[in-house]
């Protein structure tokens, strides 16, 4: 696949740490609470996350599969779900659709906002799904505009994330660098997760060094965006349950966060 080159300053990709980053979301999620408990911000839902998967032409029907079950595994996690469900006054809303070329973008999950039995069905419909025929291209660019309408059209919450999975470049319109310039993603935190081999480009498909440096400089906007990897649809789960764990927790410590009033002595 070809693509537009070119683009902003890269943004840092990588893993998260394990023990300091688990006790950093414990520390995020107990700061949260607090500000839930003391009156925070008017906003229904903590967080709104488009999950947006890529089904074009490059993705064959082994990897659709483990796309898809990844997808559901890493969602039944309990470290996961335990960070979806942690907050019942401040829930997370939750979409998934799969996309291809530019006319191609089909809704699996509506947004939803999750307790247990919503993430229990997700989890159930993604396992069950099955695929159809779609475009052979990657149109990036229109899936941004999807999942940025998506959140635009539904409640108010306090982040809109858009987590955008890809094993190639854009190579249908529009790109994402226009969708961009044209505002539709102000405001939204858009991460992205790179599926793909370590080595060098092969078969007009890129290495996955390649593939990040394009997504970063390309796809991912806003704060604390970043671009997550898999080797593979292989490593898909365990690559979806680290970008998921943090985005669920991402922002907890950052100056946006809503800090609760103290009364005052009376």
């Amino acid at each position: 696949m070809t693509g537009e080159g070119g683009g902003a300053a890269p943004v840092a990709s990588g893993n998260s740490p394990g023990i300091f980053q688990g006790a950093k979301r414990l520390w995020g999620l107990a700061a949260l609470a607090v500000a839930v408990g003391a009156g925070g911000p008017a906003a229904a839902c903590r967080l709104a996350l488009i999950l947006a998967l890529d089904v074009s032409g490059s993705v064959d029907a082994r990897e659709y599969r483990l796309q898809l079950d990844g997808l559901a595994e890493a969602l039944a996690d309990p470290e996961v779900r335990s960070a979806i469900l942690a907050l019942s006054d401040a829930p997370v809303d939750l979409a998934v659709f799969e996309w291809s070329g530019a006319a191609f973008q089909r809704q699996i999950i509506d947004r939803t906002t999750i307790d247990g039995p919503a993430l229990d069905a997700a989890i159930g419909r993604l396992r069950g799904w099955q695929r159809i025929s779609a475009p052979e291209a990657t149109g990036l660019g229109a899936a941004l505009e999807v999942a940025a309408a998506q959140l635009a059209d539904g409640p108010a919450c306090w982040r809109h994330v858009v987590d955008i999975s890809s094993d190639g470049k854009n190579n249908d319109w529009p790109s994402p660098r226009q969708v961009h310039l044209s505002g539709a993603t102000a405001g939204l935190t858009v991460n992205a997760l790179a599926v793909g081999l370590t080595s060098a480009a092969t078969g007009g498909i890129p290495g996955l060094p390649e593939l990040v440096a394009y997504l970063e400089a390309e796809v991912i906007r806003g704060a604390d965006a970043f671009v997550e990897t898999a080797s593979g649809y292989e490593d898909y789960a365990e690559a979806m349950k680290r970008k998921l764990l943090r985005e669920l927790t991402a922002g907890l410590f950052a100056s946006s966060l809503p800090i609760p009033r103290l009364a005052s002595a009376q």
